[in-house]
C-alpha cells in the first residue's frame, strides 16, 4: 500500500500524535457499523490511518516510522479505539508488527519498510515449521488470528526452525523460534473470522505450504537483539504488545461510557418520570466505572514511565518493571471489559439492538480479554514472581 504518511516528515510530538489519532477516530466512529458488517476497514480509512502515522507507531524513524514513545503509543491507540475498537486494534497490530523493522538486516528492513508506507501483520505463536535449506527456509503452517490481513502487504508467522528434520535447539534446550516474513501475495487467506466481537479486524487464518523464505527474513525476537538503536527497542517487547491490547480495551471502555452518557440524557425508562441520567443507581455506577477506568489507565502509565526511564538510561529492564507492565496491562484490559459490561447493562433494553454501540463495545472489549498477552495465565505468571516462586520470565 502506498502513501505519504504525515508522521514521516519527522518525529511527531505527543500532542500532535494525539491530534492525528483523534481526527482519525472521528472518521472511524460513524463507520463502526459498516466496519463490523464488512469485517474489514474501508480502504479510505486504512489510507488515513497510514498517512497519520497510526500504522507505524513502533517502526524505526530511520525507516520512515513514528518510533513513538510507549506513553504516546498507549494514548494514541486509546483515542483510535474510542472511535472504533476494530480501527484501534488494526492500528495496534500494524504498529507492533512494524517492530520487526528494528530486527531485520538493514537492507531487508529498507526494502520492506523503507518510507514507512508498508503495513504488515502476523502471528508470533510458533504454529509453523521452518526447515533450513540452502537458500534460507522452507516454511509450512497455518496461523489463526491474523488481524488486518486484508490490508497488509507483508505477513509474518512464528515457526520452530528444523534442520535435517529435527528442531534446532538453543543452548538452554529451547527450540529456535523465528518469525518468517512473507509477501502477502504468497499466503493463502482462509475465511474464519465469524466471531462475537472485533469483527472489523478481519482476523482470518493464513497458511503456506513449502514457501521459500530467505534467511534474512527469518527473525528471532527472543535470542537476537534489535539492530536498530533507540530506547523504544530496549523496551520490553512482550510488555509493549500487552500495552497495545490494553490501550485498545481502555479506548473501547471510554467510548462505552460516552455512549451511555449520550443515551442516559434522552432515555426515560418505562414506568419512570426520570431520565436514566437522573437516577441515583445510574449515577453511582457511571462514577464507579469512571474511577475504575481512570485508575487502570493511571497504573498502566505509571508502569510505562518507570520502564521507559530504565530504557532511556540504557539499563536492562528489570524483571520487576517487566512484571509491572504485564500486570498493569492485564488489569487494564479486565477493568475495561468490566466497564463496557456495566455500561451495556445500564443501557437496559436499548443495548441489545444492533444499532446500539453499547452492544458492540461490550462484545469488542470481551474479545480483547482473550488475547494471550493479557489472558488469565498472566495473573499466574506475575503471581509466581510476586510470591517469590522460581519462574521462567523469558516471555515476560
Amino acid at each position: 500500500m502506498s502513501g505519504s504518511p504525515l508522521a514521516l516528515q519527522g518525529q511527531a510530538g505527543g500532542e500532535e500524535l494525539l491530534t492525528r489519532a483523534r481526527r482519525v477516530a472521528g472518521t472511524a466512529a460513524p463507520l463502526a457499523a459498516e466496519i463490523e458488517r464488512e469485517r474489514s476497514l474501508p480502504p479510505a480509512l486504512v489510507r488515513e490511518l497510514l498517512e497519520a502515522g497510526m500504522m507505524s507507531l513502533c517502526l524505526p524513524r530511520t525507516l520512515g516510522g513514528v518510533e513513538a514513545e510507549p506513553r504516546e503509543f498507549v494514548l494514541a491507540l486509546q483515542e483510535l479505539a474510542r472511535g472504533d475498537g476494530a480501527t484501534g486494534w488494526c492500528a495496534m497490530i500494524a504498529s507492533t508488527s512494524g517492530l520487526l523493522g528494528a530486527y531485520l538486516p538493514e537492507d531487508e528492513a529498507r526494502a520492506i519498510y523503507g518510507g514507512g508506507a508498508t503495513i504488515s501483520a502476523g502471528v508470533f505463536a510458533p504454529r509453523g515449521r521452518a526447515e533450513r535449506c540452502e537458500d534460507g527456509y522452507r516454511v509450512s503452517g497455518r496461523w489463526p488470528f491474523v488481524s488486518g490481513i486484508g490490508h497488509s502487504e507483508w505477513l509474518m508467522g512464528g515457526c520452530i526452525v528444523h534442520a535435517d528434520g529435527a528442531p534446532e535447539l538453543h543452548s538452554g534446550g529451547r527450540p529456535d523460534v523465528r518469525l518468517m516474513l512473507m509477501p502477502a501475495a504468497s499466503v493463502e487467506v482462509i475465511d474464519t473470522w465469524s466471531v462475537s466481537g472485533l469483527r472489523g479486524t478481519g482476523s482470518h487464518d493464513m497458511a503456506v505450504e513449502d514457501e521459500l523464505v530467505p534467511e534474512a527474513r527469518g527473525v528471532s525476537l527472543l535470542s537476537e537483539p534489535p539492530r536498530a538503536a533507540g530506547a523504544l527497542y530496549a523496551f520490553p517487547l512482550f510488555g509493549l504488545l500487552a500495552l497495545g491490547i490494553a490501550s485498545v480495551a481502555l479506548g473501547i471502555a471510554r467510548g462505552a461510557i460516552e455512549d451511555l452518557v449520550e443515551l442516559a440524557a434522552g432515555k426515560t425508562p418505562l414506568g419512570s418520570a426520570r431520565s436514566l441520567a437522573q437516577r441515583g443507581t445510574v449515577q453511582a455506577e457511571v462514577a464507579r466505572s469512571e474511577a475504575a477506568l481512570r485508575a487502570a489507565c493511571a497504573l498502566m502509565l505509571d508502569e510505562v514511565a518507570r520502564a521507559w526511564e530504565q530504557a532511556l538510561a540504557g539499563d536492562a529492564i528489570s524483571t520487576e518493571r517487566r512484571m509491572g507492565l504485564r500486570l498493569a496491562a492485564t488489569h487494564a484490559t479486565r477493568s475495561a471489559a468490566d466497564v463496557a459490561r456495566a455500561m451495556y447493562e445500564l443501557g437496559g433494553g436499548s443495548s441489545i439492538y444492533e444499532q446500539s454501540p453499547l452492544q458492540r463495545r461490550f462484545r469488542d472489549a470481551h474479545v480483547a480479554t482473550q488475547h494471550m498477552m493479557v489472558a488469565p495465565s498472566t495473573w499466574e505468571l506475575t503471581g509466581r514472581l510476586l510470591l517469590g516462586v522460581e519462574t521462567d520470565a523469558t516471555q515476560l
